[in-house]
């Protein structure tokens, strides 16, 4: 059986290199006798995968020594309740909802304080990113949330709001290291890995060291305190260890592929392929107002259910796999990170031609 191609949202595709290379070290990692899966988080050579890893992450983002970088479990989704309950110290954040994951967290928010939406995109089914070049902010609100990347609707903050002050929180997981990204206009930037970085199960949280406090709010939990994790090298409990393995190899991988400047040239390269075709077909088209289309996800529809149905049951025969839409928006999506080869979104664009022709 040969690779598929696969569009999946996440549990996303990985470098094949990586595959292997993690395949090879499978039963014995570097002369250990043991696989990483099986290594104690104490043992010297997890440490050593674990700092490495982190020491890769700092310098392919340049993240600065005032921040801290945390390997964490529970998904971004945990993320909604640890973020309200580390940093809501007026009981007050501002939202702004561009998807269902913004909408998620900001509903999740609200079980700690007061959340206030300063800005939507729902009017529209989430199809653009709303001007946020002067929000009403309230004074007294201790951060602004944003998703940057909506994975479902496949829109992308090309321009981070005006927070007029207030902390930046920004929920990355869909396009994280796609781009080069100024850490020093966040306060905390947090993406669940297994869209563009590794298998699922770990998320990496990136936050300015001042942020981090004891003061929390009342009855949060010692597991979802980022003091905790901060100050014990996020090693507090038995970390998802395979998973930082891996995400450390994929690290290496986009350094030896030239960092993020090489990576975004690559993806606006993808993204660009199939977005021209989407401009010009007659039966395809995208969903997404042309100045916030992402270069991670991209919806496209036909206009009939029937069709779009077919095309995907015909596609996933042809070797591309996972190309539904969300059940929210319908119709189809490819999500096309970092390890998705130029080659297949021109192989898929070859076959919706193909597919246009007969249909």
């Amino acid at each position: 059986m040969s690779r598929v191609y696969n569009f999946s949202a996440g549990p996303a595709v990985l470098p094949e290199e990586v595959l292997r290379e993690a395949a090879d070290e499978m039963l014995d990692y570097r002369g250990t006798g043991m696989s990483v899966m099986e290594m104690s988080h104490r043992s010297g050579a997890f440490e050593s995968i674990i700092k490495g890893a982190e020491a890769d992450l700092r310098e392919i983002m340049g993240i600065p020594d005032q921040y801290k970088v945390l390997f964490l479990q529970g998904g971004a989704s945990q993320q909604f309740a640890m973020i309200p309950m580390n940093l809501m110290k007026n009981r007050k954040a501002a939202y702004i909802v561009t998807g269902q994951w913004a909408k998620k967290a900001y509903q999740e928010a609200k079980l700690y304080g007061e959340a206030v939406e300063v800005a939507s995109s729902a009017d529209k089914t989430f199809s653009y990113i709303p001007d946020c070049s002067d929000l009403d902010i309230p004074e007294d609100a201790d951060y602004v949330y944003i998703c940057e990347n909506n994975t479902i609707y496949g829109t992308k903050f090309k321009t981070l709001p005006n927070t007029k002050g207030h902390t930046l929180v920004a929920d990355v997981s869909s396009c994280f290291l796609s781009e080069p990204v100024d850490v020093t206009k966040y306060g905390l930037i947090y993406g669940g890995v297994q869209k563009n970085i590794g298998p699922a199960g770990v998320v990496i949280v990136i936050i300015r060291e001042d942020l981090i406090t004891e003061d929390v709010l009342p009855g949060t939990p010692t597991m979802l305190r980022y003091k905790i994790h901060a100050d014990n090298g996020s090693l507090y409990n038995t970390p998802p260890a395979y998973g930082i393995y891996i995400c450390g190899k994929v690290f290496q991988w986009i350094k030896k592929k030239g960092g993020l400047p090489a990576m975004k040239e690559i993806n606006e390269k993808k993204a660009g392929i199939l977005y021209d075709f989407l401009d010009q077909s007659s039966l395809f088209h995208g969903t997404v107002r042309k100045e916030d289309r992402s270069l991670m996800n991209v919806p496209f529809v036909t206009g009939n259910e029937e069709l779009d149905a077919k095309f995907v049951k015909e596609a996933k025969q042809a070797g591309f796999e996972n190309l539904k839409g969300h059940r929210t928006v319908g119709g189809m999506r490819a999500s096309i990170y970092n390890a998705m080869p130029v080659e297949g979104v021109e192989k898929l664009v070859e076959f919706m031609r193909k597919f246009e022709k007969e249909n």
